[in-house]
């Protein structure tokens, strides 16, 4: 993972504290798209565009919200080479469904960032939120491209679904926060621990967590209740390469998903909800981590296994839920 200072590239690794914890930079652009009139940052088909990994959960919230809303017209999207080396992700197009910089023909995503800010300091991060208009990143927080996405976008989609109901959302938030911290950010803090302390700490908070959500949707259809909700969006993304990579290549390994009756059906019928599987690549989500990650996996060897399979039934059902709607 690189990084730029003052608007040049250098290679680094991912930051760690002196006690072999995992820390995560922050993002930087945090613009708001608002339907206001007069803002610099409008609503408008054609306007924007995302720049996405296949395999980076962050992103892959975004793509789900673009699917689930009808947004595919509205927003284009540029997929980046599964590997991230020495220069970061790049544009190449070796590899199946990745599409080069369909705006600007860069070579790397570092260079998309240069556009934006000429002497920019600080990670190169997917999804990216960009203004064809304006010239610039207007985001690139996942959290709140969905968030935009779900309500000054969605009137633009063609589906009326509603990922965050205006009486949802003071809840939507507090699971949003409920799982970043221990499940998302919880199976990179074990994967690039560097102690036996670091790791030991983050693997106890995750299953913790995992637990306490499995028996959450024992009871409940959803993360937010009986409604389906950006809080779903982004426990999904974790959940589904939690056993073909987290397991293994993070050491996640008390229990797979698949193991956890309430938590595997529930990654069954949103993997099953109309758009969902078309954004999920499991093919740049092994390639990504295990080619990626040479200081924990050296050899590059990814594996084929394991064989999961999302289409089988699910119960679901037998919970009251729904995705709920606009208007």
């Amino acid at each position: 993972m690189g990084i730029m200072v003052d608007g040049v590239w250098r290679s680094d690794t991912w930051v760690r504290d002196n006690e072999g914890h995992f820390q995560r930079d922050p993002t930087t652009f945090r613009f708001q798209v608002v339907d206001e009139p007069g803002a610099r940052f409008v609503p408008e088909a054609g306007r924007y565009h995302l720049y996405v990994s296949y395999a980076c959960p962050w992103a892959h919230r975004t793509l789900m919200a673009r699917a689930l809303l009808g947004l595919e017209d509205v927003i284009d999207v540029s997929v980046v080479h599964p590997h991230m080396l020495d220069e970061g992700w790049s544009f190449d197009t070796d590899f199946p469904n990745t599409t080069g910089d369909r705006l600007h023909d860069n070579e790397f995503l570092r260079e998309v960032y240069s556009r934006a800010d000429a002497n920019y300091s600080g990670r190169v991060t997917v999804p990216v939120l960009w203004d064809t208009k304006e010239r610039t990143i207007v985001n690139n927080e996942s959290r709140e491209i969905i968030r935009m996405l779900s309500t000054v976008f969605a009137p633009l989609g063609t589906t009326s679904i509603d990922l965050a109901p205006q009486a949802l959302q003071g809840v939507i938030d507090e699971r949003i926060d409920a799982i970043y911290e221990p499940i998302n950010n919880g199976v990179y803090r074990c994967g690039f621990a560097t102690t036996q302390e670091a790791y030991e700490e983050a693997l106890g908070e995750l299953f913790e967590a995992l637990g306490r959500w499995e028996k959450h949707l024992g009871e409940h259809r959803y993360l937010a209740g009986d409604t389906f909700s950006e809080a779903d969006l982004c426990m999904f993304p974790t959940l589904l390469r939690f056993d073909p990579v987290y397991y293994g290549h993070f050491k996640c390994n008390l229990n797979h998903v698949y193991e956890l009756p309430n938590l595997w059906n529930y990654l069954l019928e949103i993997y099953q909800m109309p758009g969902v599987a078309e954004t999920c690549h499991i093919d740049h989500i092994q390639q990504h981590y295990y080619y990626s990650h040479d200081m924990i996996n050296p050899t590059r060897v990814v594996p084929r296994g394991p064989m999961l399979h999302h289409l089988a039934a699910h119960d679901r059902d037998r919970l009251v839920g729904a995705l709920a709607t606009r208007g």
